[in-house]
């Protein structure tokens, strides 16, 4: 249990770009990321004088799906003020934003928590807001000479969504992260793959004690770091009897550290008042024609009665939406036949491969997944073999070579699993035992790892095409004639 006076207390601002065709109040295409600098701008998001924003009506559809999704309440009436501030990036000197009437209030997101139990983490509001440039650092952000401002990024849709100070640890705030993006992809509103889709603000305070915000965090797992180092951080000066000072910090991710920015900014600093160019918004009527589609709570839920999955396979396997979707695609000839071991293969073994090549899902077909759980399904060949048979796949498609099919890999390789009548693993048993004396007399001074040792020399003669029940039968009755 945790002291009082260590308690962390940890709310999140989240920022996330809506995967629009244009800008929030102009035309100009949001697909800027391969081309030049400044070369998807107008007049009306560069901010010059009597240029006249106009509302893209698709973003803020977007945004009440979202609201719908997290179970937020829509306003009868929003609207739209201007956030004063300058800086280099924000070209007219303001964000057009909302502030006291925004789209959405109220809302929740359940994860599970440190504990164990599902917690509620609440939200506080929903609004939308016009993204600003892009700052590019010559050199780095401390020690850079000069930066450069690009404005492609000026005026792309964002929503922000702010939750209450309801996570106690940095590890739940990367769990609320996961399963809010999970959320966004399923709506289809949202491009996690594209840089700078979703940018994340974190306050966190030590109970009793003044927060701290932690800006620009560009990565899932740069939130959980960023936060570790700020609970460090904190608590050195509580046990040094230092104050904590309210400010904003910036998080260093090439160092792994966050640097103190500026004091925190009061919200009367910003002088907000109403957007004069665009009249308030009255939208709430339609909530009711929104439809969801089926989000990953739901699809999770449906995973484990209509597959068999376990709770933590279900999790992983509609944590994002694209293995959700591969997964049904592997099992979708035989779904009572192969969704058990699927689920195993690719929540498992599948993403750990990847994760260690670093390489997308994109590049694994499910009809060759398909074909390994088929042959492990029907006992042609062992776990081992399947891992190799995967990983050989995996490496043929990251280095662009023509890719085998799962067959062709194991007649290649000769990973077909051997029998007992074959006389090979016979002749490996009794190799195993004449070479290693020491684990014939623990097996018979009764020590059981004496067994799983034997059983793995034997896996390393037969390349694991062992079948492992009869080899664990065989291996047995052998020492048992050695006893006699």
């Amino acid at each position: 249990m945790v002291d009082a006076e260590d308690q962390v207390i940890v709310g999140l601002e989240v920022h996330c770009q809506l995967d629009t065709k244009s800008k929030l109040f102009c035309g100009c295409s949001t697909d800027y990321r391969s081309d030049g600098p400044n070369t998807h701008v107008c007049p009306i998001c560069l901010g010059l004088p009597g240029a006249m924003p106009a509302l893209n009506k698709r973003a803020i559809q977007y945004a009440m799906k979202v609201a719908k999704a997290l179970n937020c309440e829509v306003l009868n009436e929003s609207e739209f003020s201007r956030k004063n501030y300058f800086y280099p990036d924000l070209d007219k000197a303001y964000q057009i934003t909302q502030y006291d009437k925004p789209l959405a209030e109220g809302g929740y997101v359940e994860i599970e928590s440190d504990e164990g139990g599902e917690r509620k983490i609440r939200l506080t509001r929903i609004h939308v807001e016009e993204d600003p440039g892009r700052l590019v650092h010559m050199g780095n952000v401390e020690r850079g000479k000069y930066s450069l401002v690009d404005y492609n990024r000026a005026g792309i849709p964002l929503i922000e969504i702010v939750s209450e100070p309801d996570m106690r640890s940095p590890k739940e705030a990367r769990k609320f992260l996961n399963k809010l993006r999970a959320k966004l992809e399923y709506l289809s509103v949202f491009d996690s793959e594209k840089e700078g889709s979703l940018r994340v603000d974190a306050n966190i305070s030590i109970k009793g004690n003044e927060r701290v915000e932690v800006k620009n965090i560009t990565s899932y797992k740069g939130v959980e770091k960023a936060l570790l180092f700020e609970v460090t951080r904190q608590k050195n000066l509580i046990r040094r009897g230092q104050k904590i000072e309210r400010e904003t910090r910036h998080y260093l991710e090439a160092r792994g550290v966050t640097q103190s920015a500026r004091s925190k900014e009061q919200e009367n600093d910003y002088r907000y008042f109403p957007e004069p160019d665009l009249r308030p918004l009255r939208v709430k009527s339609w909530v009711d024609g929104i439809i969801l589609p089926e989000l990953p709570d739901a699809r999770r839920e449906r995973f484990i009665a209509e597959y068999g999955c376990s709770l933590n396979h279900a999790r992983t396997l509609t944590g994002e939406l694209k293995l959700a979707n591969f997964f049904e695609k592997v099992v979708a000839s035989d779904k009572a036949g192969l969704a058990p071991l699927a689920s195993t293969w690719i929540a498992d073994t599948l993403i750990g491969e990847l994760n260690y090549r670093d390489m997308s899902l994109d590049k694994v077909e499910p009809a060759a997944m398909t074909g390994l759980v088929l042959l492990l399904k029907a006992g042609t060949i062992t776990d081992k073999s399947g891992v190799e048979v995967l990983r050989v796949m995996l490496d043929q498609r990251l280095k662009n070579e023509t890719v085998e099919t799962p067959d062709a890999i194991v007649k290649r390789l000769n990973l077909a699993k051997t029998t007992g009548d074959s006389g090979a693993i016979a002749a490996a048993v009794e190799a195993a035992i004449t070479e290693n004396p020491k684990a014939l007399e623990d097996y018979r001074a009764g020590k059981g790892g004496a067994l799983n040792f034997l059983v793995g020399q034997v896996m390393k003669k037969t390349r694991g095409k062992a079948d492992p029940a009869e080899l664990n039968r065989m291996l047995t009755e052998a020492l048992k004639k050695r006893e006699a």
